[in-house]
């Protein structure tokens, strides 16, 4: 439809309305508007706009922000003061247990928690992740409650006393008797003990049986190698087939040890079964690896296989 031209003095437009009207005449049209949209109108008050009473206004959800994102275990206080006295028990319960604890460090909610760390049970040690340092002693080691076929009888003071109650509690049982054949090897003995493999296996050999110094379980004090003791002890390679051997596989956790090497799980470790081979993680963890299924720390901690070395 075409517009009529307008006059040549027409009346000054509103940027927003149009031609600017007189007052009176933009009240009428104001209101008129305003019926048709269903707006009511307020009395006019000395000469004023009349404005339209504001209509509701529905409410809209807030969005809570950050409400898929988890709490962060390592700012709670339990777990803030078992850190500070480096108390690895209190730190696990801190998270809830020992498999909130797992959960956390799988999902990288755990910036408190470093794998690395040999002053820790959780540490993880293999043929990918050596030692840091690698020539890492433990700072408490106390004589091993077993008898010992090597000179190799300690371990950190919390493995020595939850071995020592296992190996009672085996023998009450009627297993009969566990002693160790290994336990702490610091770095040095690490070099010859590996050394006199590859002289007798081969360097292959030798990396699928004993690990090289500084990737050694031995070195951290957290790992014992165990014999059958009836009359005398045997060799630790028959261990696995002795009524202690079957013992242990199956109550081990309970008292805080994994066997670290298992056949399952050579395939990710890259050394062959070692039934013999405990590995210390406390109650908590050793349950929630129990319970959950799990056969190598690397899958129990979300960590890539390590079968070969990478240096």
């Amino acid at each position: 439809m075409s517009v009529p031209p307008q006059p040549q003095h027409a009346a000054p437009r509103s940027p927003i309305l149009g031609p600017a009207l007189p007052l009176g005449l933009a009240v009428t049209a104001i209101g008129v508007l305003l019926s048709l949209a269903g707006a009511p109108m307020q009395p006019a008050v000395r000469g004023e706009l009349a404005m339209p009473e504001p209509t509701a206004v529905q409410d809209v959800p807030a969005v809570e922000v950050g409400a898929t994102t988890a709490a962060d275990p390592c700012s709670e206080p339990s777990v803030l003061d078992a850190i500070a006295v480096a108390d690895d028990a209190a730190i696990i319960a801190g998270f809830g247990g020992g498999e909130s604890f797992r959960s956390a460090v799988v999902a990288g909610n755990a910036p408190c928690v470093a794998l690395d760390d040999p002053a820790h049970v959780w540490v993880v040690v293999n043929k990918a992740r050596p030692l840091v340092p690698v020539s890492f002693a433990p700072s408490s080691l106390t004589d091993l409650p077993l008898q010992m076929t090597t000179r190799s009888g300690q371990a950190r003071t919390d493995v020595a006393a939850a071995v020592g109650e296992m190996v009672d509690a085996a023998a009450a049982e009627g297993a009969g008797r566990i002693g160790a054949n290994n336990g702490y090897r610091s770095y040095e003995l690490q070099v010859v003990t590996h050394a006199a493999h590859v002289r007798s296996s081969g360097q292959a050999g030798a990396d699928a049986s004993s690990a090289r110094a500084g990737h050694s379980e031995h070195q951290t004090g957290l790992a014992i190698d165990l014999v059958a003791c009836d009359s005398s002890c045997g060799a630790i390679e028959a261990f696995g087939s002795t009524v202690q051997g079957e013992w242990i596989a199956a109550n081990a956790w309970e008292y805080g040890f994994i066997v670290r090497y298992e056949q399952v799980g050579s395939g990710v470790t890259g050394y062959k079964p070692e039934p013999w081979h405990l590995r210390y993680l406390g109650r908590e963890l050793a349950a929630a690896y129990h319970q959950g299924g799990y056969h190598t720390l690397e899958e129990f901690f979300g960590l890539p296989a390590a079968p070969d070395y990478t240096h």
